[in-house]
């Protein structure tokens, strides 16, 4: 089927409960090294305490915030779904971004499971395109789902004639 089938609408599909917290404890991962290091800094270096410790504070509380709010927003808006034609993704909320992949234009398909990932039983799928836009990501699937999503790509491509455009 030609790109006449594919056509720009809602994915179905949301990504896996626990991406809120795998989100959330990537946040506090990023924060919590540079609050420490001013924390400590701030407690060794008198003279510079305030310095140190006010902005440790803000951004402790400005971490916080983030992983507290952001991850749930995120899982609100970001959708997928697959069907026999493309691949469709939507990402974002202040800027929403659609991607859609023919069925013929991908690639490749790999699946990725980071330590944090297989920690909260997640994975991140990548769909490679011929698309100069590069990449589509799944990420924050549930392992098996992921398993199963790059095996049944791999399977409609195969059977899937390339496109000639």
């Amino acid at each position: 089927m030609g790109q006449e089938g594919i056509r720009l609408r809602p994915p179905r599909n949301s990504l896996d409960r626990r991406a809120v917290g795998w989100w959330r404890t990537q946040w506090l991962l990023v924060t919590a090294p540079p609050v420490v290091v001013l924390a400590v800094l701030g407690a060794l270096i008198e003279p510079a305490r305030t310095w140190l410790l006010l902005p440790a504070a803000a951004l402790a509380a400005v971490g916080l915030a983030c992983a507290a709010l952001l991850p749930r927003w995120w899982y609100r808006v970001h959708r997928w779904e697959v069907t026999d034609e493309a691949v469709y993704v939507l990402t974002g909320f202040f800027l929403r971004e659609w991607r859609i992949a023919p069925m013929s234009r991908i690639q490749t398909v790999d699946t990725v499971r980071g330590p944090l990932e297989q920690a909260y039983g997640l994975a991140t799928v990548t769909v490679t395109t011929a698309s100069s836009r590069g990449a589509i990501r799944l990420a924050g699937l549930d392992h098996e789902t992921a398993a199963e999503l790059a095996g049944r790509l791999t399977e409609i491509t195969r059977a899937t004639p390339g496109d000639a455009t």
